[in-house]
């Protein structure tokens, strides 16, 4: 009886992750992308949503330090909204090179692979693997804001992905989607402006400009490249099947 239970317990688990998704209205695609448009271009709300970017930023960097064989130490996320991943390894070669370079192309990667989940009607799915991503992420915090930042928004995902409606689930995760997407590039921006004024010597960009023989101004460019690349794929992705 108890391995029934359990095997039906998983099974109804499994199947609110896999359950495909009708094709949303084409107002609330539009919707939800104005949403986040407004949200990254008025200072009030970007200031509070960049915590989510942030964590999609050190996510990355924890992610490929993972795979490329580094020792994860711990993450802290801060009140200023910056944050940062510890990971101990070699402090040359290519697999801190790509490390490095994760971090600010990050929330646009994770945008775009969830635009293609989404193209294949999962949209509980993109909720989901926001939640693992957090849980994982919960075990290396080691600072109380970091920690409230992963639960509140953890929270946030586990209560629409397990309450919510069929429709709520689609338009939230359209919404965290596009987000991502559109949010991707102002961090960029932003970090140009502080390297412009003298400030972020220690930035990613710069980094990186020490660990290789090019400067920190082309691996800016290379992130706006690459953030507005997604930007441009994932809105094709997304808006082509709903015109």
């Amino acid at each position: 009886m108890r391995r029934s239970r359990h095997t039906s317990g998983v099974s109804e688990f499994w199947d609110r992750i896999s359950a495909v998704s009708p094709d949303p209205p084409v107002w609330i695609v539009q919707v939800a992308a104005l949403a986040a448009l407004a949200i990254v271009l008025i200072p009030q709300t970007w200031r509070i949503a960049r915590n989510v970017v942030t964590i999609a930023h050190e996510g990355a960097h924890l992610f490929v330090a993972l795979i490329t064989g580094r020792q994860l130490m711990g993450l802290r996320l801060h009140s200023d909204t910056s944050g940062v991943a510890i990971s101990k390894g070699k402090q040359t070669g290519l697999g801190v090179i790509v490390m490095t370079f994760a971090g600010y192309v990050g929330p646009s990667l994770l945008g775009l692979g969830a635009a293609f989940v989404l193209g294949t009607q999962h949209a509980s799915a993109v909720l989901w693997i926001g939640i693992v991503s957090i849980a994982l992420m919960l075990l290396m915090i080691r600072n109380l804001y970091g920690l409230l930042s992963l639960v509140v928004v953890g929270a946030v995902l586990f209560v629409v992905s397990w309450w919510g409606t069929g429709e709520q689930q689609v338009a939230a995760a359209y919404f965290i989607t596009l987000f991502l997407l559109i949010a991707g590039p102002r961090p960029v921006l932003e970090l140009q402006r502080s390297r412009s004024a003298g400030r972020a010597r220690d930035s990613d960009a710069d980094q990186l400009a020490r660990l290789t023989f090019l400067p920190g101004i082309v691996w800016v460019g290379l992130f706006l490249l690459v953030t507005l690349g997604c930007l441009a794929l994932g809105a094709w992705r997304i808006l082509a099947p709903v015109q």
